[in-house]
């Protein structure tokens, strides 16, 4: 069996509580932080992105300095709750991860 790259491996570990908590976290904190209604659309362009180019790579240069710029590199403001500062960190992982 193939060896999973870095990539690949986080997007198996994060991608379907992405799927789950992005929604919810666009709901709940966007009034207050309207740039995650940015971040929810450019998690929905990496997520169609990945499913459309498996398995091979997928071009996510753009969406992850778009992210990068959005989330003044994924730093968590001091208002949110657990779960916004988790969907920072498990960007922040399939950002690095990609450039592995």
């Amino acid at each position: 069996m193939a060896q999973l790259s870095t990539f690949d491996k986080a997007v198996q570990d994060t991608l379907p509580a992405l799927i789950q908590y992005v929604p919810v976290v666009d709901r709940v904190h966007g009034d207050h932080h309207p740039e995650f209604h940015d971040v929810r659309g450019l998690f929905d362009s990496i997520h169609q992105k990945t499913k459309a180019a498996y398995p091979a790579k997928p071009d996510l240069i753009e969406e992850f300095a778009q992210l990068r710029e959005v989330t003044n590199n994924y730093t968590i403001p001091n208002d949110v709750c657990e779960t916004f500062e988790a969907v920072y960190e498990m960007l922040k992982r399939l950002n690095s991860s990609y450039y592995e």
